[in-house]
């Protein structure tokens, strides 16, 4: 049976408890699954940089690297929803550690058709290989939902910590692959990316006592059908392309100016703004804050790296900029996917959750092309006007839907 979904009724009749990060970690096996989940998340911020390297390192093209590196998205992106409901019938150690095997073995092959000059085909077969990776951090989401269950303060706590993870993963994991493939050899970052794939879904399908139950056969209709769903999908493709503008700009704004080895390093302050406002939020647990209000939040915060990038022309300011308005993606993030739960069947869970990251990839990889676009005919600053106008459209799609008018926290 699907959730309660109106925006004043609690979930459960009992009070919730304390909501604090030490009551999360206080539940039995939740230290060991996180510690797992951790381990494995941290290659999601590896992989396609790590490919990049290796494959333009030998072959001589990034239009190779990045034609490599977006197919294995858009597959990951077709994949993704079917292996979730997969999750969600038989359970996420009987299918999540399978299909980490055929992404760990997908990267492998990646590496091996790089290192002895295999066909530039074979590349695009092997990485679409990494397609099989779990949504680690669904499978995570799902476990709090389940232990959480009777507790919508706790869950907004867990949700919130879960977005910062993401936030820390996708900060460290670019700057300890590029680490790797300097400092030893190119297909280092890549292999140790596979192993820590691995070692951490080992850890993290171990803890069967936390593992939601499957369900054989559900009853309940298609997360698409779900009342509310369909506009939050809307709002997380129009997200996404924020990232993914911002992403892409913000590279070629630094090659502009010279820097361009610094970009990664202004990127991870916006992603170090966003998982501390994540940690703020969970343990502030702001009443009643709709998502119409994050994403007006977010749209104003976008504005700032454009007018530091128009205005000043220095990349100190940019960076003070991209860390004021990655504050803003966090909250955003935490509210949204707090009402896809609500929303959401309980028995198709996974499904729904990933059907969101497919819409936000979607949306990471049309704003790579818009920003490109934008960068190279009008000017990199003038390209900053790209991430607060799809913050704007996502915003326009909650306040003329559903979406907008539901709550997302307690």
């Amino acid at each position: 049976m699907p959730q309660q979904t109106t925006e004043d009724s609690p979930i459960s009749g009992r009070a919730p408890q304390s909501t604090g990060y030490r009551r999360l970690f206080a539940l039995p096996g939740a230290r060991t699954f996180t510690t797992g989940n951790l381990l494995a998340r941290l290659p999601i911020g590896m992989l396609s940089v790590s490919a990049v390297v290796m494959i333009a390192g030998s072959r001589g093209s990034y239009a190779l690297a990045g034609a490599v590196t977006a197919t294995g998205l858009a597959a990951t992106g077709v994949a993704g929803p079917w292996l979730a409901r997969l999750v969600d019938r038989h359970g996420q150690a009987r299918i999540a550690l399978p299909a980490t095997v055929v992404a760990v073995l997908g990267s492998l092959a990646l590496l091996l058709c790089v290192r002895y000059d295999a066909p530039d085909w074979t590349l695009f077969a092997a990485y679409a290989g990494t397609a099989a990776t779990p949504n680690i951090g669904g499978l995570s989401r799902a476990r709090w939902a389940h232990l959480l269950r009777d507790e919508p303060g706790a869950l907004h706590t867990a949700n919130a910590f879960e977005q910062a993870a993401d936030e820390l993963c996708f900060m460290l994991g670019p700057v300890l692959a590029s680490f790797l493939t300097g400092t030893f050899f190119p297909e280092a970052g890549t292999l140790t990316a596979a192993a820590l794939l691995l070692a951490g879904m080992l850890l993290f399908t171990a803890q069967r006592a936390t593992e939601p139950p499957p369900t054989a056969r559900s009853l309940a209709p298609s997360p698409l059908r779900s009342p509310g769903i369909a506009p939050l999908l809307a709002c997380f493709v129009a997200t996404g392309a924020v990232f993914g503008s911002m992403e892409v700009v913000t590279i070629a704004y630094a090659d502009g100016q010279g820097h361009r080895a610094a970009a990664g390093a202004v990127l991870a302050l916006q992603a170090a703004g966003s998982c501390a406002a994540g940690l703020a939020y969970g343990a502030l647990k702001p009443a009643r804050v709709r998502l119409g209000h994050c994403l007006a939040g977010m749209a104003l915060l976008m504005i700032l790296p454009w007018l530091a990038a128009g205005l000043t022309g220095s990349l100190w300011a940019l960076a003070a900029a991209l860390l004021v308005a990655g504050m803003a993606t966090a909250p955003t993030m935490v509210t949204a996917m707090t009402l896809v739960q609500k929303h959401t069947p309980a028995d198709r869970l996974n499904e729904g959750m990933s059907l969101m990251v497919t819409g936000l990839l979607t949306g990471i990889a049309c704003g790579s092309a818009m920003g490109g676009w934008a960068a190279e005919h009008l000017s990199p600053a003038s390209a900053y006007a790209v991430p607060p106008a799809a913050a704007t459209v996502a915003l326009g799609v909650a306040s003329l839907t559903r979406a907008g008018g539901v709550r997302g926290t307690p």
